[in-house]
C-alpha cells in the first residue's frame, strides 16, 4: 500500500471512530453501576459525560437497547433482589437501592419481577 493511502486510512479511522461514543456509554454505565443508590437523572448524566442529554440518551439506547433510566431501574431491582435474599427488610431495601417511595418501589418491583417485594421475600425464605 502506498504511504498516502495509509495516511488516508489513518485519518479516516481518527475522524470516523466510534471510540468516543463507546467510551461515553461505558463510562455512564459504570457510573450508574457504582452510584445506583443515589438520586440520578439525565441532566446529571449529561454533565458528567459532557454531552447533550438527548444525544446521550440516543447513544445509550443504541448501544444497550434501553435508556439510562431503564438501565438504572433494572440495576436497582437487581440489587433489591440481592438485598432481600440477604435478609434486609422491604423498606430498608427500598431506600438502600435509591428509591424515595416505598409505593413506587413496590409497583416497579412487581412489574419487573412478577412478584411483590413481600412475595419475593417469602419465596426466598422457604
Amino acid at each position: 500500500m502506498i504511504s498516502y493511502e495509509k495516511e488516508i486510512l489513518r485519518i479516516k479511522a481518527d475522524c470516523y471512530s466510534n471510540q468516543w461514543q463507546i467510551d461515553t456509554v461505558i463510562g455512564l454505565r459504570n457510573y450508574i453501576n457504582n452510584n445506583f443508590n443515589e438520586k440520578l437523572n439525565l441532566d446529571l448524566f449529561s454533565r458528567i459525560r459532557f454531552v447533550s442529554k438527548y444525544h446521550l440518551l440516543r447513544l445509550f439506547k443504541r448501544y444497550y437497547g434501553q435508556t439510562p433510566n431503564q438501565y438504572l431501574i433494572d440495576k436497582r431491582i437487581q440489587k433489591a433482589k440481592e438485598y432481600i435474599k440477604k435478609g434486609f427488610s422491604i423498606s430498608e431495601t427500598c431506600y438502600k437501592v435509591g428509591f424515595e417511595s416505598l409505593g413506587s418501589f413496590s409497583s416497579l418491583f412487581k412489574r419487573k419481577t412478577g412478584f411483590s417485594p413481600k412475595s419475593y421475600q417469602k419465596s426466598n425464605f422457604r
